[in-house]
């Protein structure tokens, strides 16, 4: 990309508002991040997650002008989450609407530093999200594609939940502990039991990695398969360069859990051994 800013539409992403005295106080109960630490200007990462605590949805929570709390994911789950939060909702003041139609969401990466406007927040430190209405002119900007910001969330090491892995991992396989998605001294919200039990009792077997591939082909969200040293993984994120090799984010055994090497990750997707290289995440695992 050039030194000037870029624009990429998030065209497969849409917004749920949550409106009423008790919004922040219901998404405490259900998510995994303690959104009273939610302010303007910054978006805030939390997870949805059943009592087993398997990552359903990764929610980017956006707080509006009004006080009303947006959550920001993937278009293909606005559907069922609004269904399943509305199941706990019961007597809390709140409402929660769909407003995918009514609203565009966009990327801006800035080569200096992405500075919060008034519709936009803060994602990372070079990038944040604009939420506009549907019928506003786009933000001014050099044309990002999808692929080159969802390239940007690879590099970051930065997970998302699709229809196709909602439901598979524990938060933390989904490297949710290292990204500020859950907090551990919020209290109780829906799966806490199982999330705290592996953050405070045991190592964590199977993480987010990011690799990439040494043959080409194309890589798919959900696909699974083994890579040559015997190792099941499933892809979380993945961007084909242009020479066809595939740069990606998986699930799979850490390279010394040796007693993992044999789990499967499913019915494979990927019928050979995929010959891999490990790239660098540019965080730690937590000890």
């Amino acid at each position: 990309m050039s030194q000037s800013d870029a624009i990429c539409q998030l065209e497969d992403f849409g917004t749920l508002r949550f409106r009423g005295p008790d919004a922040r106080s219901f998404l405490q109960g259900q998510l995994s991040n303690d959104v009273t630490q939610l302010v303007p200007g910054a978006i805030l990462r939390a997870g949805m997650h059943s009592a087993q605590g398997r990552t359903l949805a990764l929610l980017w929570l956006a707080a509006s002008d009004s006080g009303d709390i947006l959550a920001l994911l993937p278009l293909e789950l606005v559907a069922t989450v609004a269904t399943q939060l509305r199941r706990y909702q019961l007597r809390a003041k709140l409402t929660i609407t769909d407003e995918s139609v009514q609203r565009r969401i966009y990327g801006r990466y800035a080569p200096g530093a992405a500075v919060p406007g008034p519709d936009s927040w803060s994602l990372a430190p070079n990038r944040a999200l604009l939420i506009r209405a549907a019928g506003d002119s786009a933000p001014q900007g050099e044309a990002m594609s999808r692929t080159q910001w969802r390239a940007l969330d690879i590099a970051a090491g930065l997970p998302q939940v699709y229809a196709a892995t909602s439901g598979q991992f524990v938060a933390q396989m989904l490297n949710l502990d290292c990204v500020d998605a859950i907090s551990f001294s919020k209290g109780c919200y829906t799966g806490q039991e199982v999330i705290a039990r592996s953050h405070y009792r045991g190592r964590v077997k199977r993480r987010l990695q990011r690799f990439e591939s040494l043959v080409p082909g194309t890589l798919a969200i959900g696909d699974s398969g083994r890579f040559e040293d015997g190792r099941a993984f499933r892809v979380i994120e993945a961007m084909q360069r242009a020479g066809g090799c595939s740069e990606f984010l998986a699930v799979a055994a850490l390279p010394d859990a040796a007693r993992e090497n044999q789990e499967g990750a499913g019915s494979s997707t990927v019928q050979s051994l995929l010959k891999t290289r490990a790239l660098p995440l540019p965080y730690p695992w937590p000890d």
